[in-house]
């Protein structure tokens, strides 16, 4: 069943040794939190919940955003939790976060590369795919940034065809 909740456009550059996909994304429209430690045990929910409150109507406006998929966390000193804002809004059209630790920032296109999992997850299952993803592009002679990028697509409550992603920047375009 696929779900009805936007996610991002994407091109696939390249795959693996069918493990893994180069993917190219577009500029995309983020509203994002920063958070203090580097785990995703002790950062997922309170980002969540702050990034959340935002699209639930925690805005100057007390609009409503629609909710899209994938929460994305950026790991590295710190943590960026950040929700990718629906397509139709520009970022003059998005209200002002009620919240001062919620900002609203365009993140230029990039090419990442991307290993994906199912099931819940936790800190030692994305340092595992992390690690192997790390792996895999250190024996295909490919450079990235070592920033950890984490993407949930699934909600708490699904427990069928969870997808998660572990990713990391590339640091220089790749053509197919």
């Amino acid at each position: 069943m696929r779900s009805s909740i936007e996610t991002p456009d994407y091109e696939v550059l390249r795959v693996l040794n069918r493990k893994a996909e180069i993917r190219r994304y577009p500029d995309l429209i983020l509203a994002q939190t920063q958070l203090d430690s580097n785990t995703y045990s002790e950062n997922s929910s309170l980002g969540f919940r702050r990034v959340a409150g935002y699209i639930f109507g925690g805005n100057e406006q007390g609009q409503k955003i629609a909710m899209t998929s994938p929460v994305v966390m950026e790991m590295g000193e710190s943590t960026q939790m950040a929700f990718v804002m629906p397509k139709q809004y520009s970022m003059d059209a998005l209200p002002d976060p009620s919240n001062p630790n919620v900002k609203i920032a365009k993140k230029e296109a990039r090419t990442l590369a991307v290993l994906r999992f199912g099931g819940y997850t936790n800190d030692q299952k994305i340092e595992e795919k992390a690690a192997e993803l790390r792996l895999l592009l250190t024996k295909e002679g490919i450079a990235f940034d070592p920033k950890l990028i984490y993407m949930g697509y699934n909600a708490p409550w699904d427990f069928i065809g969870r997808r998660n992603e572990v990713a990391f920047e590339l640091l220089e375009v790749m053509n197919n």
